[in-house]
Protein backbone atom coordinates (compact mmCIF):
# COMPACT_ATOMS: atom_id res chain seq x y z
CA UNK A 1 0.00 0.00 0.00
CA UNK A 2 1.63 3.20 -0.81
CA UNK A 3 4.84 1.85 -1.63
CA UNK A 4 5.96 3.44 -4.07
CA UNK A 5 4.95 7.07 -3.19
CA UNK A 6 6.30 6.26 0.04
CA UNK A 7 9.53 5.45 -1.54
CA UNK A 8 9.67 8.72 -3.51
CA UNK A 9 8.47 10.81 -0.56
CA UNK A 10 10.80 9.31 1.95
CA UNK A 11 13.71 10.29 -0.56
CA UNK A 12 13.02 13.61 -1.46
CA UNK A 13 12.20 14.70 2.23
CA UNK A 14 15.07 12.72 3.83
CA UNK A 15 17.18 15.27 2.05
CA UNK A 16 15.10 18.01 3.75
CA UNK A 17 16.00 16.77 7.14
CA UNK A 18 19.41 15.50 6.36
CA UNK A 19 20.15 19.49 6.01
CA UNK A 20 21.16 21.65 9.18
CA UNK A 21 19.29 24.94 7.57
CA UNK A 22 16.93 25.23 4.73
CA UNK A 23 16.75 28.03 1.82
CA UNK A 24 13.40 28.91 0.21
CA UNK A 25 15.19 27.58 -2.96
CA UNK A 26 15.76 24.08 -1.54
CA UNK A 27 12.08 23.97 -0.33
CA UNK A 28 10.87 25.39 -4.03
CA UNK A 29 13.33 22.28 -5.38
CA UNK A 30 12.07 19.62 -2.88
CA UNK A 31 7.90 20.93 -3.74
CA UNK A 32 8.90 20.18 -7.55
CA UNK A 33 9.84 16.48 -6.69
CA UNK A 34 6.82 16.09 -4.75
CA UNK A 35 4.95 17.85 -7.34
CA UNK A 36 6.30 15.08 -9.65
CA UNK A 37 5.88 12.11 -7.29
CA UNK A 38 2.41 12.57 -7.06
CA UNK A 39 1.99 12.87 -10.64
CA UNK A 40 3.32 9.59 -11.22
CA UNK A 41 0.87 8.85 -8.34
CA UNK A 42 -1.61 9.21 -10.26
CA UNK A 43 -3.34 11.55 -8.21
CA UNK A 44 -5.90 14.20 -10.01
CA UNK A 45 -3.65 17.51 -10.83
CA UNK A 46 -5.87 20.31 -9.18
CA UNK A 47 -5.42 18.22 -6.04
CA UNK A 48 -1.74 18.43 -6.33
CA UNK A 49 -1.51 22.42 -7.04
CA UNK A 50 -3.59 22.98 -4.37
CA UNK A 51 -1.50 20.17 -1.93
CA UNK A 52 2.12 22.07 -3.52
CA UNK A 53 0.91 25.45 -2.99
CA UNK A 54 -0.41 25.07 0.70
CA UNK A 55 3.31 23.59 1.90
CA UNK A 56 4.80 25.97 -0.10
CA UNK A 57 2.71 28.68 2.11
CA UNK A 58 3.42 27.35 5.10
CA UNK A 59 6.90 26.18 4.53
CA UNK A 60 8.99 29.10 3.09
CA UNK A 61 8.26 31.53 6.44
CA UNK A 62 10.96 33.06 8.13
CA UNK A 63 9.53 30.58 11.77
CA UNK A 64 10.25 27.70 9.73
CA UNK A 65 13.47 28.28 7.83
CA UNK A 66 15.28 29.75 10.86
CA UNK A 67 13.82 27.39 13.06
CA UNK A 68 16.28 24.51 14.96
CA UNK A 69 15.49 21.80 12.63
CA UNK A 70 13.88 23.46 9.92
CA UNK A 71 13.60 20.21 7.63
CA UNK A 72 11.33 18.15 10.68
CA UNK A 73 9.33 21.27 10.29
CA UNK A 74 8.63 20.93 6.45
CA UNK A 75 8.18 17.44 7.27
CA UNK A 76 5.29 17.84 9.77
CA UNK A 77 3.48 20.31 7.34
CA UNK A 78 3.30 17.87 4.20
CA UNK A 79 2.04 15.36 6.81
CA UNK A 80 -0.50 17.79 8.47
CA UNK A 81 -1.67 18.30 4.58
CA UNK A 82 -1.57 14.96 3.63
CA UNK A 83 -4.21 14.22 6.19
CA UNK A 84 -6.26 17.49 5.73
CA UNK A 85 -6.31 16.00 1.61
CA UNK A 86 -7.45 12.49 2.87
CA UNK A 87 -10.30 14.09 5.13
CA UNK A 88 -8.30 14.89 8.79
CA UNK A 89 -11.12 12.29 10.42
CA UNK A 90 -12.01 9.21 9.92
CA UNK A 91 -15.87 8.18 9.16
CA UNK A 92 -17.27 5.05 9.90
CA UNK A 93 -20.50 4.03 8.44
CA UNK A 94 -23.22 5.95 9.97
CA UNK A 95 -25.73 3.15 11.42
CA UNK A 96 -27.55 6.12 13.70
CA UNK A 97 -30.57 5.74 12.37
CA UNK A 98 -34.34 3.84 12.87
CA UNK A 99 -33.76 -0.11 12.13
CA UNK A 100 -33.67 -1.58 9.77
CA UNK A 101 -30.55 0.79 8.43
CA UNK A 102 -30.64 0.38 4.61
CA UNK A 103 -26.56 0.46 2.96
CA UNK A 104 -26.98 0.89 -0.87
CA UNK A 105 -23.68 -0.01 -2.65
CA UNK A 106 -23.10 1.14 -5.91
CA UNK A 107 -20.21 1.02 -8.57
CA UNK A 108 -18.87 -0.68 -11.93
CA UNK A 109 -18.74 -4.28 -12.82
CA UNK A 110 -15.90 -5.85 -11.25
CA UNK A 111 -15.31 -3.07 -8.62
CA UNK A 112 -15.58 -5.42 -5.68
CA UNK A 113 -19.49 -4.46 -4.76
CA UNK A 114 -20.37 -8.66 -3.79
CA UNK A 115 -17.19 -9.35 -1.51
CA UNK A 116 -17.28 -5.97 0.26
CA UNK A 117 -21.13 -6.11 0.97
CA UNK A 118 -20.30 -9.50 2.30
CA UNK A 119 -17.05 -8.46 4.19
CA UNK A 120 -18.91 -5.52 5.84
CA UNK A 121 -21.71 -7.87 6.76
CA UNK A 122 -19.32 -9.73 8.52
CA UNK A 123 -17.70 -6.93 10.31
CA UNK A 124 -20.93 -5.81 11.25
CA UNK A 125 -21.89 -8.79 12.82
CA UNK A 126 -18.46 -9.75 14.69
CA UNK A 127 -17.66 -6.42 15.79
CA UNK A 128 -20.97 -4.41 16.03
CA UNK A 129 -23.05 -7.16 17.23
CA UNK A 130 -25.66 -6.28 14.40
CA UNK A 131 -28.14 -8.04 12.86
CA UNK A 132 -27.90 -8.21 9.37
CA UNK A 133 -29.66 -8.79 5.99
CA UNK A 134 -28.42 -9.04 2.45
CA UNK A 135 -30.07 -8.64 -0.75
CA UNK A 136 -28.74 -8.89 -4.16
CA UNK A 137 -30.38 -6.81 -6.71
CA UNK A 138 -28.33 -7.56 -9.88
CA UNK A 139 -30.29 -9.64 -11.54
CA UNK A 140 -28.20 -9.33 -15.01
CA UNK A 141 -24.58 -10.97 -14.12
CA UNK A 142 -24.90 -14.49 -14.44
CA UNK A 143 -25.11 -16.12 -10.83
CA UNK A 144 -24.64 -12.98 -8.90
CA UNK A 145 -27.68 -13.38 -6.78
CA UNK A 146 -25.86 -17.32 -6.00
CA UNK A 147 -22.27 -15.48 -5.59
CA UNK A 148 -24.14 -13.40 -2.43
CA UNK A 149 -25.97 -16.42 -0.97
CA UNK A 150 -22.95 -18.51 -1.01
CA UNK A 151 -20.81 -15.27 0.86
CA UNK A 152 -23.67 -14.92 3.33
CA UNK A 153 -23.51 -18.79 4.56
CA UNK A 154 -19.43 -18.36 4.20
CA UNK A 155 -19.47 -15.46 7.12
CA UNK A 156 -22.90 -16.78 8.62
CA UNK A 157 -25.29 -13.62 7.08
CA UNK A 158 -28.74 -13.99 6.13
CA UNK A 159 -29.46 -13.21 2.22
CA UNK A 160 -32.88 -12.67 0.89
CA UNK A 161 -34.26 -15.48 -0.57
CA UNK A 162 -33.89 -15.39 -4.29
CA UNK A 163 -37.05 -15.14 -6.38
CA UNK A 164 -37.17 -15.41 -9.80
CA UNK A 165 -38.10 -12.64 -12.07
CA UNK A 166 -38.01 -10.08 -10.22
CA UNK A 167 -36.50 -6.74 -10.92
CA UNK A 168 -34.03 -4.73 -8.27
CA UNK A 169 -36.45 -2.39 -7.60
CA UNK A 170 -39.01 -4.80 -6.09
CA UNK A 171 -35.98 -7.12 -4.79
CA UNK A 172 -35.33 -3.65 -3.17
CA UNK A 173 -38.69 -3.25 -1.46
CA UNK A 174 -38.96 -6.50 -0.81
CA UNK A 175 -35.52 -6.90 1.31
CA UNK A 176 -36.34 -3.64 3.23
CA UNK A 177 -40.16 -5.17 4.66
CA UNK A 178 -37.84 -8.77 5.07
CA UNK A 179 -35.38 -6.88 7.12
CA UNK A 180 -38.28 -5.15 9.21
CA UNK A 181 -40.09 -8.54 10.01
CA UNK A 182 -37.11 -10.49 10.86
CA UNK A 183 -35.98 -7.74 13.22
CA UNK A 184 -32.37 -7.05 11.02
CA UNK A 185 -30.49 -4.11 12.08
CA UNK A 186 -28.94 -3.83 8.88
CA UNK A 187 -30.51 -4.50 5.10
CA UNK A 188 -27.10 -4.34 2.73
CA UNK A 189 -28.21 -3.92 -1.05
CA UNK A 190 -25.74 -5.50 -3.45
CA UNK A 191 -27.10 -3.80 -6.90
CA UNK A 192 -25.84 -4.28 -10.56
CA UNK A 193 -23.05 -2.95 -12.10
CA UNK A 194 -22.00 -2.00 -15.98
CA UNK A 195 -18.60 -1.96 -17.40
CA UNK A 196 -18.79 1.51 -17.71
CA UNK A 197 -21.52 4.67 -16.84
CA UNK A 198 -24.35 4.89 -18.60
CA UNK A 199 -27.87 6.24 -18.50
CA UNK A 200 -29.77 2.81 -17.76
CA UNK A 201 -27.56 2.15 -15.09
CA UNK A 202 -28.18 5.62 -13.15
CA UNK A 203 -31.63 5.42 -14.01
CA UNK A 204 -31.80 2.03 -11.85
CA UNK A 205 -29.56 3.60 -9.45
CA UNK A 206 -32.13 6.56 -8.76
CA UNK A 207 -35.21 3.95 -8.91
CA UNK A 208 -33.34 1.28 -5.95
CA UNK A 209 -32.78 4.64 -4.13
CA UNK A 210 -36.25 5.89 -4.48
CA UNK A 211 -37.78 2.70 -3.10
CA UNK A 212 -35.46 2.03 -0.12
CA UNK A 213 -34.90 5.37 0.98
CA UNK A 214 -31.00 4.25 2.13
CA UNK A 215 -29.60 5.50 5.01
CA UNK A 216 -25.78 5.52 3.44
CA UNK A 217 -24.89 5.04 -0.60
CA UNK A 218 -21.61 3.70 -0.47
CA UNK A 219 -19.44 3.87 -3.40
CA UNK A 220 -17.26 0.92 -4.38
CA UNK A 221 -14.63 1.44 -6.35
CA UNK A 222 -11.28 0.12 -7.47
CA UNK A 223 -8.30 1.81 -6.22
CA UNK A 224 -5.40 0.62 -9.08
CA UNK A 225 -7.96 2.56 -11.89
CA UNK A 226 -6.52 6.24 -9.98
CA UNK A 227 -8.00 9.25 -11.14
CA UNK A 228 -10.79 7.12 -13.53
CA UNK A 229 -11.81 5.71 -9.54
CA UNK A 230 -12.18 9.78 -8.89
CA UNK A 231 -14.62 10.26 -12.14
CA UNK A 232 -16.26 7.16 -11.10
CA UNK A 233 -17.40 9.36 -7.74
CA UNK A 234 -17.61 12.51 -9.41
CA UNK A 235 -20.43 10.87 -11.86
CA UNK A 236 -21.88 8.26 -9.40
CA UNK A 237 -22.46 11.81 -6.92
CA UNK A 238 -23.74 13.90 -9.25
CA UNK A 239 -26.15 11.41 -10.59
CA UNK A 240 -27.17 9.30 -7.36
CA UNK A 241 -25.40 11.16 -4.18
CA UNK A 242 -22.98 9.14 -2.34
CA UNK A 243 -22.45 8.90 1.44
CA UNK A 244 -19.20 7.56 1.38
CA UNK A 245 -16.27 5.74 -0.82
CA UNK A 246 -15.41 2.05 -0.18
CA UNK A 247 -11.61 1.51 -1.94
CA UNK A 248 -10.84 -2.03 -2.84
CA UNK A 249 -7.59 -3.69 -3.74
CA UNK A 250 -5.49 -1.13 -1.89
CA UNK A 251 -3.34 -3.57 -0.87
CA UNK A 252 -1.91 -4.04 -4.24
CA UNK A 253 -1.84 0.13 -5.12
CA UNK A 254 1.46 1.20 -4.97
CA UNK A 255 0.40 4.69 -6.08
CA UNK A 256 -2.57 5.56 -4.21
CA UNK A 257 -3.92 8.11 -6.70
CA UNK A 258 -7.43 7.22 -5.94
CA UNK A 259 -6.89 7.51 -1.95
CA UNK A 260 -5.67 10.80 -2.14
CA UNK A 261 -7.50 12.43 -4.84
CA UNK A 262 -11.17 11.34 -3.91
CA UNK A 263 -11.84 12.96 -0.96
CA UNK A 264 -10.54 16.06 -2.62
CA UNK A 265 -12.06 16.14 -5.53
CA UNK A 266 -15.54 14.98 -4.38
CA UNK A 267 -15.96 16.06 -0.34
CA UNK A 268 -17.05 12.48 0.26
CA UNK A 269 -15.27 10.52 3.09
CA UNK A 270 -13.28 7.26 2.17
CA UNK A 271 -15.08 5.33 4.93
CA UNK A 272 -13.06 1.79 4.20
CA UNK A 273 -10.45 0.06 2.57
CA UNK A 274 -10.64 -3.54 1.01
CA UNK A 275 -6.92 -5.01 1.99
CA UNK A 276 -6.86 -8.11 0.88
CA UNK A 277 -9.25 -11.12 -0.99
CA UNK A 278 -10.23 -12.92 2.45
CA UNK A 279 -13.52 -11.90 4.14
CA UNK A 280 -11.10 -10.22 7.05
CA UNK A 281 -9.20 -7.59 4.24
CA UNK A 282 -11.26 -4.33 5.21
CA UNK A 283 -10.26 -1.69 7.57
CA UNK A 284 -11.69 1.37 8.51
CA UNK A 285 -9.76 4.46 6.76
CA UNK A 286 -7.84 6.15 9.20
CA UNK A 287 -6.59 9.58 7.70
CA UNK A 288 -4.08 10.14 9.84
CA UNK A 289 -2.88 6.60 9.97
CA UNK A 290 -2.77 6.68 6.33
CA UNK A 291 -0.66 9.61 6.16
CA UNK A 292 2.40 8.38 8.76
CA UNK A 293 2.44 4.96 6.71
CA UNK A 294 3.15 7.31 3.19
CA UNK A 295 5.82 9.29 5.49
CA UNK A 296 7.52 5.74 6.67
CA UNK A 297 6.37 6.78 9.90
CA UNK A 298 4.45 3.46 10.81
CA UNK A 299 1.24 3.00 11.94
CA UNK A 300 1.67 1.59 15.66
CA UNK A 301 -2.02 1.53 16.56
CA UNK A 302 -3.37 -0.09 14.20
CA UNK A 303 -1.06 -2.65 14.53
CA UNK A 304 -2.08 -3.15 18.10
CA UNK A 305 -5.48 -3.31 16.86
CA UNK A 306 -4.62 -5.93 14.93
CA UNK A 307 -2.92 -7.72 17.10
CA UNK A 308 -5.05 -7.54 20.07
CA UNK A 309 -8.12 -8.59 17.24
CA UNK A 310 -6.25 -11.62 16.16
CA UNK A 311 -4.39 -13.25 19.58
CA UNK A 312 -6.38 -15.28 21.80
CA UNK A 313 -4.89 -14.28 25.28
CA UNK A 314 -5.62 -17.44 27.10
CA UNK A 315 -4.05 -19.54 23.80
CA UNK A 316 -1.32 -17.43 24.14
CA UNK A 317 -0.67 -17.42 27.90
CA UNK A 318 -0.48 -21.50 27.52
CA UNK A 319 2.38 -21.14 24.93
CA UNK A 320 4.23 -18.70 26.91
CA UNK A 321 3.53 -21.44 29.76
CA UNK A 322 5.20 -24.16 27.57
CA UNK A 323 8.00 -22.07 26.29
CA UNK A 324 8.64 -20.86 29.75
CA UNK A 325 9.20 -25.14 30.43
CA UNK A 326 11.19 -25.87 27.37
CA UNK A 327 8.20 -27.60 25.53
CA UNK A 328 7.78 -25.57 23.14
CA UNK A 329 6.99 -28.15 19.50
CA UNK A 330 7.17 -27.37 16.30
CA UNK A 331 3.19 -27.71 16.00
CA UNK A 332 3.48 -24.38 18.11
CA UNK A 333 5.42 -23.03 15.60
CA UNK A 334 3.28 -23.41 13.19
CA UNK A 335 0.83 -21.65 15.42
CA UNK A 336 2.82 -19.13 15.92
CA UNK A 337 3.13 -18.55 11.81
CA UNK A 338 -0.65 -18.47 11.36
CA UNK A 339 -1.35 -16.59 13.75
CA UNK A 340 1.67 -13.57 11.76
CA UNK A 341 -0.57 -14.59 8.40
CA UNK A 342 -3.71 -13.48 10.10
CA UNK A 343 -2.23 -10.43 11.37
CA UNK A 344 -1.16 -9.47 7.35
CA UNK A 345 2.03 -11.55 7.56
CA UNK A 346 5.18 -10.06 7.32
CA UNK A 347 5.29 -7.43 5.16
CA UNK A 348 1.63 -6.38 6.79
CA UNK A 349 3.50 -5.96 9.82
CA UNK A 350 6.74 -4.73 9.27
CA UNK A 351 5.33 -2.52 6.75
CA UNK A 352 3.38 -0.76 10.39
CA UNK A 353 7.05 -0.43 12.03
CA UNK A 354 8.29 3.13 11.87
CA UNK A 355 11.45 3.22 9.76
CA UNK A 356 10.62 -0.35 7.57
CA UNK A 357 9.45 0.97 4.26
CA UNK A 358 13.27 2.08 3.74
CA UNK A 359 14.36 -1.44 4.51
CA UNK A 360 12.43 -3.46 1.52
CA UNK A 361 15.44 -4.03 -0.65
CA UNK A 362 17.45 -4.97 2.32
CA UNK A 363 14.04 -7.56 3.17
CA UNK A 364 13.59 -8.52 -0.06
CA UNK A 365 17.33 -9.87 -0.84
CA UNK A 366 16.94 -11.77 2.56
CA UNK A 367 13.83 -13.95 0.81
CA UNK A 368 12.16 -12.10 4.62
CA UNK A 369 8.26 -12.35 2.79
CA UNK A 370 4.99 -14.09 2.99
CA UNK A 371 6.12 -16.59 0.86
CA UNK A 372 8.78 -18.07 3.36
CA UNK A 373 5.49 -18.29 5.81
CA UNK A 374 4.08 -20.77 3.58
CA UNK A 375 7.11 -22.75 2.95
CA UNK A 376 8.07 -22.98 6.35
CA UNK A 377 4.18 -24.28 6.88
CA UNK A 378 4.40 -26.85 3.94
CA UNK A 379 7.57 -28.36 6.19
CA UNK A 380 5.91 -28.50 8.85
CA UNK A 381 2.76 -30.22 7.60
CA UNK A 382 5.19 -32.54 5.55
CA UNK A 383 6.68 -33.94 9.15
CA UNK A 384 4.97 -36.47 11.00
CA UNK A 385 3.39 -35.85 14.37
CA UNK A 386 6.18 -37.44 16.30
CA UNK A 387 8.59 -35.54 14.22
CA UNK A 388 6.98 -32.49 15.36
CA UNK A 389 6.58 -33.10 18.81
CA UNK A 390 10.63 -33.94 19.11
CA UNK A 391 12.36 -32.19 16.29
CA UNK A 392 16.22 -33.74 17.36
CA UNK A 393 14.78 -36.61 15.53
CA UNK A 394 15.14 -35.29 12.66
CA UNK A 395 17.99 -37.02 10.43
CA UNK A 396 19.40 -36.59 6.85
CA UNK A 397 16.96 -39.36 5.76
CA UNK A 398 13.84 -37.99 7.18
CA UNK A 399 14.70 -34.26 6.03
CA UNK A 400 15.08 -35.45 2.70
CA UNK A 401 11.48 -36.62 2.96
CA UNK A 402 10.19 -33.20 4.09
CA UNK A 403 11.53 -31.98 1.50
CA UNK A 404 10.07 -33.79 -1.19
CA UNK A 405 6.79 -33.70 0.56
CA UNK A 406 7.30 -29.33 1.12
CA UNK A 407 8.83 -28.92 -2.33
CA UNK A 408 11.72 -27.43 -0.42
CA UNK A 409 15.24 -28.81 0.34
CA UNK A 410 17.41 -29.57 3.57
CA UNK A 411 18.31 -26.33 4.03
CA UNK A 412 15.53 -24.71 4.29
CA UNK A 413 14.33 -27.66 6.95
CA UNK A 414 17.88 -26.94 8.87
CA UNK A 415 17.02 -23.21 9.25
CA UNK A 416 13.43 -23.71 10.45
CA UNK A 417 14.80 -26.25 12.87
CA UNK A 418 17.88 -23.37 14.03
CA UNK A 419 14.67 -20.58 14.55
CA UNK A 420 12.95 -22.99 16.44
CA UNK A 421 15.93 -24.37 18.91
CA UNK A 422 16.90 -20.26 18.95
CA UNK A 423 13.05 -19.65 20.03
CA UNK A 424 12.76 -22.27 22.43
CA UNK A 425 16.22 -21.33 23.97
CA UNK A 426 15.55 -17.96 24.48
CA UNK A 427 12.31 -17.77 26.21
CA UNK A 428 13.15 -20.78 28.66
CA UNK A 429 16.17 -18.56 29.38
CA UNK A 430 14.32 -15.01 30.12
CA UNK A 431 11.74 -17.43 32.07
CA UNK A 432 8.61 -16.65 30.03
CA UNK A 433 8.32 -13.29 30.77
CA UNK A 434 6.10 -11.03 28.40
CA UNK A 435 3.52 -13.88 28.94
CA UNK A 436 1.49 -14.01 25.86
CA UNK A 437 3.44 -11.08 24.32
CA UNK A 438 6.01 -13.10 24.45
CA UNK A 439 5.21 -15.00 21.72
CA UNK A 440 4.81 -12.54 18.49
CA UNK A 441 8.00 -11.10 19.93
CA UNK A 442 9.90 -14.12 19.63
CA UNK A 443 8.10 -15.00 16.40
CA UNK A 444 9.65 -11.77 15.02
CA UNK A 445 12.68 -11.74 16.71
CA UNK A 446 14.05 -15.42 15.68
CA UNK A 447 12.39 -15.18 12.12
CA UNK A 448 15.17 -11.98 11.90
CA UNK A 449 17.70 -14.21 13.49
CA UNK A 450 17.11 -16.83 11.26
CA UNK A 451 17.57 -14.45 7.53
CA UNK A 452 20.97 -13.22 9.44
CA UNK A 453 19.83 -9.70 9.36
CA UNK A 454 22.26 -8.62 12.22
CA UNK A 455 22.02 -7.86 15.99
CA UNK A 456 20.90 -5.28 17.99
CA UNK A 457 21.46 -4.48 21.69
CA UNK A 458 20.01 -2.48 24.51
CA UNK A 459 16.46 -3.45 26.71
CA UNK A 460 14.52 -0.79 25.76
CA UNK A 461 11.45 -0.02 27.61
CA UNK A 462 8.36 -0.12 25.68
CA UNK A 463 4.64 0.50 27.91
CA UNK A 464 2.52 -2.62 27.83
CA UNK A 465 0.21 -1.57 24.56
CA UNK A 466 -2.47 -3.82 24.78
CA UNK A 467 -3.46 -1.81 28.52
CA UNK A 468 -3.33 1.75 26.65
CA UNK A 469 -6.36 3.44 25.59
CA UNK A 470 -6.47 4.77 22.26
CA UNK A 471 -5.75 8.28 23.34
CA UNK A 472 -2.68 6.97 24.67
CA UNK A 473 -1.82 5.05 21.44
CA UNK A 474 -2.32 8.48 19.61
CA UNK A 475 -0.17 10.08 21.86
CA UNK A 476 2.36 7.33 21.27
CA UNK A 477 2.18 8.01 17.82
CA UNK A 478 2.69 11.77 18.27
CA UNK A 479 5.88 10.72 20.12
CA UNK A 480 7.25 9.14 16.94
CA UNK A 481 6.42 11.59 14.68
CA UNK A 482 8.50 14.20 17.11
CA UNK A 483 11.38 11.47 16.77
CA UNK A 484 12.19 12.31 13.49
CA UNK A 485 9.44 12.40 10.86
CA UNK A 486 10.36 11.02 7.62
CA UNK A 487 13.95 9.58 9.26
CA UNK A 488 12.69 6.15 10.64
CA UNK A 489 12.91 7.70 13.91
CA UNK A 490 16.87 8.01 14.97
CA UNK A 491 17.63 6.77 18.52
CA UNK A 492 14.05 5.41 18.99
CA UNK A 493 11.01 6.93 20.39
CA UNK A 494 11.91 8.76 23.21
CA UNK A 495 10.57 7.75 26.87
CA UNK A 496 10.86 4.54 25.73
CA UNK A 497 14.03 3.55 26.45
CA UNK A 498 17.34 4.21 25.00
CA UNK A 499 16.49 0.95 22.53
CA UNK A 500 13.28 3.00 21.25
CA UNK A 501 10.87 -0.11 19.99
CA UNK A 502 12.17 -3.13 21.67
CA UNK A 503 11.08 -6.27 19.66
CA UNK A 504 13.20 -7.54 17.00
CA UNK A 505 15.96 -9.66 19.01
CA UNK A 506 19.37 -10.55 17.28
CA UNK A 507 17.66 -9.24 13.81
CA UNK A 508 16.81 -6.75 12.07
CA UNK A 509 18.54 -3.34 12.43
CA UNK A 510 15.97 -0.82 11.87
CA UNK A 511 16.34 2.48 12.75
CA UNK A 512 14.61 3.57 16.61
CA UNK A 513 13.85 0.19 17.07
CA UNK A 514 15.95 -2.40 19.12
CA UNK A 515 16.86 -4.56 22.57
CA UNK A 516 15.22 -7.94 22.89
CA UNK A 517 11.88 -8.39 23.95
CA UNK A 518 9.52 -7.37 20.79
CA UNK A 519 6.40 -5.33 21.22
CA UNK A 520 4.83 -6.73 23.95
CA UNK A 521 1.16 -6.89 25.84
CA UNK A 522 0.02 -8.28 22.36
CA UNK A 523 -1.27 -11.60 24.39
CA UNK A 524 -5.10 -9.63 25.54
CA UNK A 525 -7.99 -9.12 23.95
CA UNK A 526 -9.88 -6.35 23.68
Amino acid sequence: MFESLQERLGSILNNLTGRGALSEADVSAALREVRRALIEADVQIDVIRSFVDKIRSKAVGAEVLKSIKPGQMVVKIVHDELVEMLGAEGVPIDLNAPAPVVLMMVGLQGSGKTTTSAKIAKRMTEKQGKKVLMASLDTRRPAAQEQLRQLGEQVHVATLPIIAGQGPVEIARRAVQAAKLGGHDVVILDTAGRTHIDEPLMVEMADIKKAANPHEILLVADSLTGQDAVNLATNFDSRVGITGIVLTRMDGDGRGGAALSMRAVTGKPIKLIGTGEKMEGLEEFYPKRIADRILGMGDIVSLVEKAAEHIDAEKAAAMARKMQSGKFDLDDLGDQLRQMQKMGGMGGIMGMMPGVGKMKDQMAAAGLDDSMFKRQLAIISSMTKAERANPDMLKHSRKKRIAAGSGTDAAEINRLLKMHRGMADMMKAMGGKGKGGGMMRQMMGGLASKMGLGGMGGMGGMPDLSKMDPKQLEALQKQAEAAGLGKGLPGGLPGLGSGGLPGLPGGLKLPGLGGPGGLPGFGKKK
